[in-house]
């Protein structure tokens, strides 16, 4: 029986990562996301799973973000019971993530219930804290490099990906020696804290993203921006709010204003991280130095503490959020969600964005049909808890500090290759920017690249 893959998430989209492998009649599905974005994308997220998941093998887990985790407790609560394969910091970062984003569902649809602003009735979390929880215990840890087996013949290792903490590219191996790259989503070089993407010279076959693969990253410096950002907050007693990933970005936000707090370039202000799941993450960042960069070790072998500026409270009680409401600035707060979809940083939105001294920060892509995609494009009101909300507020965005690789640098990635794949897929973006980046690949080294559809599958010969 030949090797096939079904892409099941992540096809002409950018969130909801599953890719389904069948190996010699064996069924291993790399990542299990949340989609995330308009309503359309979302409502796939309560269809059936396309094969029963008691029929699934294994699961292999790239990476702690929502859209390649965030499906794992409802896939588990339809009967999946066997390993999910991960590195150290994905796991640790799972356990904080996955029940955190369940108790959010959990709070939501309380909420919509409360003062009935949901479509259905009654509002359900996709699952609960509990379902979360007996997913953990599935998990199965493995070190960057470390082979091991997997159903249907097949092994496979976890490659450093630059992407976030514990980020790794799937390397697998099948019974016949051919290989398949899962790549997930490709980081960055020289960003701060963890190390920089493994260079690959082979694989039969290849899975690749696309997130910016219609852009270049912008040469702004992100010192020189919060530098400039913090002096105006303080010159108007601004309340900066930033919408921020808990895993990777706030840390990486973190970093940049704890530089620039040393070198004296910014005024003290208070600095509040708004997010259980951001506290418990910086703590995680700092635990696992098999995922840390030369520079990062370097400071933590000094003795500092490199993402914990001097006026820095992390925030993990409700009633503490709800505290800062009341509060003026001139002040920064963090809190997630990174696209304003959901958690802490609504609340705090609705308080504060018809109030023109407010600064809004985006810090990371904003996926189509998300509150922060339609504040970057100039929605003058926008929907918070079924209420209209005018938007008075000062709305920026970072283009420095994405975690994910541009067109040029996945271009320069792929250029180590020392022969073309067989087929390579691409995955993880907006039509637009899979298909410019589509183009760039067959332009620069005329290899066969796919563009597949959601739930369309292919041999693997």
């Amino acid at each position: 029986m030949p090797q096939s893959i079904g892409f099941h998430g992540a096809a002409e989209t950018v969130t909801g990562s599953r890719h389904l492998l069948n190996l010699n009649g064996k069924l291993v599905l790399v990542d299990c996301g949340l989609f995330q974005g308009s309503r359309e994308l979302r409502q796939r997220n309560w269809e059936p799973f396309p094969v029963n998941p008691s029929d699934i093998d294994a699961v292999v887990i790239t990476h702690a973000h929502t859209d390649h985790i965030g499906y794992l407790p409802r896939l588990v609560s339809h009967g999946y019971r066997g390993p999910i394969y991960a590195t150290r910091a994905t796991i640790a970062l799972c356990r904080v993530s996955l029940p955190d984003s369940a108790r959010l569902q959990e709070e939501e649809a309380r909420h919509a219930n409360k003062h009935g602003y949901s479509r259905h009735s009654p509002a359900l979390p996709l699952y609960t804290e509990e379902q979360a929880y007996a997913s953990l215990k599935l998990f199965r840890p493995l070190h960057y490099f470390e082979f091991h087996d997997l159903p249907g013949k097949a092994t496979f290792r976890f490659l450093p990906a630059g992407h976030i903490l514990g980020a790794g590219f799937a390397e697998i191996y099948f019974e016949d020696g051919q290989r398949i790259l899962m790549g997930a989503d490709l980081g960055r070089w020289d960003m701060p804290i963890i190390k920089d993407p493994t260079l690959v010279d082979f694989a039969e076959y290849l899975v690749i993203e696309s997130t910016y693969g219609d852009r270049r990253h912008s040469e702004e410096d992100p010192e020189a921006v919060l530098e400039a950002l913090f002096h105006e907050a303080m010159d108007n007693g601004s309340v900066v709010l930033v919408p921020s990933f808990a895993i990777g970005r706030t840390q990486e936000l973190l970093f940049y204003i704890s530089r620039l707090e040393d070198a004296d370039r910014i005024p003290r202000m208070p600095i509040f991280v708004d997010s259980p799941m951001a506290t418990s993450t910086s703590l995680i960042t700092m635990e696992h130095q098999e995922d840390h960069d030369h520079d990062m070790k370097i400071l933590l072998d000094e003795g500092k503490s490199p993402i914990h500026p001097k006026h820095l409270e992390f925030v993990r009680d409700r009633n503490q959020s709800k505290a800062l409401n009341s509060r003026t600035g001139p002040m920064v707060i963090i809190s997630g969600s990174g696209m304003a979809n959901g958690g802490r940083i609504v609340h705090h939105l609705k308080q504060r964005l018809d109030d023109p001294t407010t600064i809004v920060l985006f810090t990371g892509y904003q996926a189509e049909g998300t509150l922060g995609r339609s504040m970057i494009e100039g929605a003058p009101e926008v929907e918070i808890h079924g209420q209209r909300v005018t938007v008075r507020a000062s709305v920026r965005q970072m283009t420095s500090l994405s975690a994910h690789a541009d067109y040029e640098e996945m271009l320069t990635w792929l250029g180590h290759f020392k022969a073309a794949p067989k087929r390579t897929f691409i995955v993880h973006g907006d039509p637009p920017a899979q298909e410019s980046l589509h183009r760039k690949i067959v332009e620069r080294f005329g290899w066969e690249v796919t563009i597949p559809k959601y739930h369309q599958q292919f041999d693997l010969p």
